[in-house]
């Protein structure tokens, strides 16, 4: 298999199903393609359809190729090719559940991912929420702690163990992260959980080793230590 993806310092949606392949151990090659560019887009077009990221490049069992460009599609790909490995929870209504909320995701929250951009890079103080954003945290925080009331039992996760519903999440709490957004102490428990699993940490390891930035996410945004210094 191979998985093309965007930069890991800023791209959630190639986030997804990578840590998905890497969490479950399934082996693939990667290729990475920075954002914003100028060959940008010709390059995605080699491998996307879309022209978009990620996408993921298999054989089927006659040997022809497959793609599929869209991060849960890639996810749902994996969960059928791999049905040994508990992507999704094993329990059915667990199961329902958890693609309930990872298609909430999919399609939700987008007051939070545009005034937030993911980046793994910096640290930002908390800025002006918009009464959207605001809802959109507090529906997150919600999510995650019904979710984990209901079906976490001992376990750190949505779900007790790693699963696709966490690798859906897992750029959403960077964001809480990076602008420094006042959470639960339950949802940072959360957070803390994705940020310590080792196929996240293997991520922001090679995010903050990629040689681009990408000016125009950082715009507007107040470093985490002058925020606090103007707060003091």
């Amino acid at each position: 298999m191979h998985l093309v993806i965007a930069n890991k310092l800023y791209s959630s949606w190639s986030m997804r199903p990578w840590l998905v392949m890497r969490a479950f151990d399934i082996p693939f090659e990667e290729t990475v393609i920075a954002l914003k560019q100028p060959d940008t887009r010709e390059l995605i077009l080699e491998f996307s359809p879309s022209g978009k990221l990620p996408c993921l490049i298999d054989r089927d069992a006659d040997g022809e190729r497959v793609r599929i460009w869209e991060s849960l599609a890639i996810i749902e790909y994996l969960a059928e090719t791999f049905p040994d490995k508990a992507i999704w929870p094993r329990n059915k209504t667990a199961r329902a559940h958890a693609r309930a909320i990872a298609n909430e995701m999919h399609a939700g929250f987008q007051a939070l991912r545009q005034a937030c951009p993911m980046n793994l890079g910096k640290r930002f103080g908390t800025p002006a929420l918009s009464p959207d954003t605001t809802a959109a945290i507090a529906r997150l925080e919600e999510l995650w702690r019904e979710t984990r009331a209901r079906f976490g039992g001992v376990g750190p996760y949505l779900f007790g163990d790693f699963s696709a519903a966490d690798a859906m999440y897992a750029p959403v709490a960077t964001r809480l992260d990076t602008y420094s957004i006042t959470v639960a102490p339950e949802t940072r428990a959360y957070m803390d959980a994705i940020f310590s699993h080792p196929a996240f940490r293997s991520w922001r390891q090679a995010a903050l080793a990629e040689p681009w930035t990408i000016a125009d996410y950082e715009a507007g945004f107040v470093p985490v230590e002058v925020y606090n210094r103007a707060r003091a």
